[in-house]
């Protein structure tokens, strides 16, 4: 089923191209304009229109030009009793997909609508192709050498022979997106969508819509009809990140949609059928969850079907050289830059609390601050080892001769550890040692004193 918008000034031809299109169980909507279809186009996504060229306010040509402007356009099939070689030619080079004069049999119109919904389809595939090459070509590659990260692509590479559901769960920052789309890329699925989802960046009040959609009207601001990531990801793979910080309402609505393999769209009645593979990912720990309450455990039954656990940087010292020549390519524009034996041991030595993520953002500052040398000394990671804490011999913190001021240390620890885990609270607060609840607690009184110096 495709959704059609027909556009023809006569109401009589756009009821018979209605009625012919609906027989065939699409999806159709009438527009008396160019200027009343643009509207709706803005609010709705049409999978195809339809469209006469003389109409008031705005013709037939003037809307594919608007339509052709947009992010996402559509496919357009032009329909005239006033057709000349000139005329279809022109409207040809302008975008349109097809051209068509009145009269017209209803098997041509339907020949031509199922051709050219045949090229929306492409289209839509076209776009996501070339998303998921930008983000190959953005730094897509697992790079490893250590025994330990060898046997956890061993295991990613077997289950992605399998539809079971995975879940990687590790420290942020250990490249747990990475290693789910190894294993759709590697999967009979892989020429289907990889789908990921943030589910600690989505409002609780917006989860459903995300994830299984709505209808145009369904809520204040659902200007038009939206399709869930599961729809979306329909014969490829979703991604559910950050899965522990779902609700327990959204966990519930998401184990009904796995054990049915049915979404219903918020504010619609139509039940449909998705089949996606799932693969979860956290830097929780689920079962303790389970046993606060947090977690429902029959979800976590049905996504923990083959669990992985990528180890953080500081367990394969082993790549730490190999992820910092990657990042060197990847962020020197071409120069060529090598590393010191004394910065490998730098590398080597630090504990990497934010893990590849913090490393690729560290050789990424040293590039800057050894612009045009060349090279990359242990003098350039300095600013590594100052991060450090100063530890005396029994372990504890060593107070220097001239004193500290504690706000400020608190501040600067607290800040370290949200850019070392890239603004995950959770992990920033596992880096310093305390609860999530207590850690926003410092948070917040750190901000209020910053407020207070103002």
């Amino acid at each position: 089923m495709a959704h059609i918008l027909v556009v023809d000034d006569e109401e009589k031809m756009r009821y018979l191209l209605s009625i012919m299109l609906e027989r065939r169980g699409h999806l159709v909507e009438q527009a008396g304009d160019g200027a009343e279809a643009l509207e709706k186009i803005r609010a709705t996504a049409f999978d195809l229109v339809i469209t006469d060229i003389k109409m008031p306010r705005m013709d037939g040509n003037e809307l594919l030009s608007e339509i052709a402007e947009m992010d996402m356009p559509c496919p357009v099939v032009i329909i005239t009793a006033f057709a000349t070689v000139e005329s279809a030619v022109e409207t040809m080079k302008m975008g349109a997909a097809d051209y068509i004069t009145k009269p017209f049999e209803e098997e041509r119109i339907l020949l031509t609508v199922e051709r050219t919904l045949s090229l929306s389809k492409i289209m839509a595939e076209n776009r996501d192709l070339k998303r998921e090459l930008e983000k190959v070509a953005g730094g897509g590659e697992i790079v490893y050498g250590s025994k330990e990260m060898s046997q956890v692509i061993g295991l990613a590479s077997k289950v992605a022979k399998s539809d079971a559901a995975v879940m990687i769960s590790g420290e942020s920052g250990t490249g747990k997106e990475l290693l789910a789309r190894y294993i759709h890329h590697n999967s009979p699925r892989k020429e289907g969508r990889f789908v990921p989802v943030n589910c600690a960046a989505i409002s609780p009040s917006l989860v459903e819509s995300e994830l299984f959609g709505h209808e145009k009207g369904s809520f204040t601001g659902a200007v038009k009809r939206v399709i869930g990531k599961f729809e979306y990801a329909t014969g490829g793979t979703l991604f559910l990140d950050e899965i522990g910080d779902l609700s327990l309402e959204a966990q519930a609505k998401l184990l009904r949609a796995l054990q049915e393999k049915k979404v219903q769209r918020v504010g619609g009645n139509d039940e449909i059928t998705v089949d996606a593979r799932i693969i979860c990912a956290t830097n929780q720990d689920l079962n303790e969850l389970v046993k606060t309450g947090e977690f429902r455990q029959d979800l976590l039954f049905r996504i923990n079907v083959f669990p992985i656990l990528p180890p953080p940087l500081r367990e394969r010292k082993d790549d730490v050289p190999l992820l910092a020549t990657y990042f060197l390519r990847r962020f020197g524009d071409g120069s060529v830059v090598q590393l010191t034996e004394g910065a490998k041991r730098v590398l080597r030595e630090y504990p990497w609390p934010g893990n590849v993520r913090e490393l690729a953002n560290a050789i990424e500052r040293s590039l800057i601050l050894a612009h045009g040398q060349g090279v990359i000394t242990a003098d350039t990671l300095s600013f590594l080892r100052s991060a450090e804490p100063a530890m005396d011999e029994r372990g504890g913190f060593r107070l220097p001769a001239g004193g500290i001021a504690l706000e400020e240390v608190e501040k600067d620890l607290v800040m370290q550890a949200l850019e070392s885990t890239g603004h995950n609270q959770t992990s920033a607060a596992k880096l310093l040692g305390l609860s999530r609840g207590k850690f926003r607690v410092l948070a917040r009184q750190i901000k209020k004193r910053s407020k207070a110096d103002d």
